[in-house]
């Protein structure tokens, strides 16, 4: 049995256990939410709607929330200095499709379980439970070494270049 579903403006063929990424819908992570516009429910004898099949609905579990891939809008006028940069991400959330129902019954399958992340038992040899990775700690930079400070040149040598500056300037009136 499959059904033909609208929303979020789009139409999306699905049957039970499909998974699918449509636009973001109010619901909880795990929970169970059901899909009214049912366009089609088809199998043996097929069920067209007009516009949509009355008393079909789709349950689905909504297994995450998440943002799509990024989409950028550029526009640029040759010549005219004119850019403009614009992007965005969708809000997605992922489904998983339950069931079909029909004639208003309500969903009998619930949100499966989570999976619990079970540690290995320790075997005979170990003593202790398996410890977690340590993380590597980061490089630790090395620091350069200011360099001593250097003394004040002596009164002699700061004279000198005076002189030589002034000898300079004569020369220059000179041309």
């Amino acid at each position: 049995m499959f059904a033909v579903i609208k929303t979020g403006g789009r139409q999306y063929r699905v049957v039970p256990n499909d998974v699918l990424e449509i636009g973001k819908i109010a619901g909880d992570v795990g929970s169970i939410v059901q899909l009214g516009e049912v366009l089609v429910v088809g199998g043996d004898t097929p069920v067209l709607g007009a516009p949509t099949v009355a008393g079909a609905t789709v349950a689905a579990e909504v297994l995450q929330h998440k943002r799509g891939p990024k989409v950028i809008a550029f526009k640029k006028r040759r010549r005219k200095n004119s850019r403009r940069k614009r992007g965005y991400r969708d809000e997605i959330t992922v489904l998983r499709i339950t069931e079909i129902l029909t004639d208003s019954a309500k969903p009998t399958i619930g949100p499966r379980p989570k999976r619990e992340q079970v540690a290995p038992a320790p075997t005979e040899g170990d003593d202790e439970a398996p410890r977690a990775v340590k993380k590597k700690a980061p490089a630790k930079k090395t620091v350069a070494k200011k360099a001593a400070a250097k003394k004040p040149a002596a009164k002699k040598a700061e004279k000198k270049p005076a002189a030589k500056k002034a000898a300079a300037r004569g020369k220059s009136d000179k041309k």
